[in-house]
């Protein structure tokens, strides 16, 4: 049940992240701080391979090794951000690809691997109670 929740959430954010690339946006500012392009880019991203993570996470049992998933589910999700930088070049006319932006995608990602693999045992306490509670 929980795997099921958890992956139902990371599809609906990569398809929300897939909308969000491919449509036209205006300039985003949260009161005083005013988030740079690639910040948004890169936590963006930090929460989408976060989510493919998690979902590995649930899953898979307890025994199961997570670190070759996780590298897998990285290079997956930077492939996925240069598809995406491709298509607003072939599908738009109102968005470019732009190589700092795969940078900063790919950097999300790197600093998701890194949150996952420092913090795996916490993690690991916090799908056990999640698991029971679902």
């Amino acid at each position: 049940m929980a795997a099921r929740i958890v992956l139902i959430i990371s599809l609906l954010y990569t398809f929300l992240i897939t909308a969000l690339s491919l449509i036209r946006l205006g300039k985003i500012s949260l009161g005083a701080f005013s988030p740079t392009d690639k910040m948004m880019h890169a936590g963006a991203y930090f929460v989408l391979a976060s989510c493919w993570f998690f979902y590995l996470m649930v899953a898979k049992p307890d025994n199961y090794k997570l670190k070759p998933g996780f590298y897998k589910i990285s290079a997956l999700v930077i492939i996925f951000g240069m598809l995406v930088e491709v298509l607003q070049g072939a599908l738009t006319s109102h968005r470019q690809p732009d190589w700092a932006d795969i940078a900063a995608n790919s950097l999300g990602v790197f600093f998701a691997f890194g949150f996952f693999v420092l913090f795996l045992n916490f993690l690991k306490n916090v799908k056990q109670r999640i698991c029971s509670f679902l």
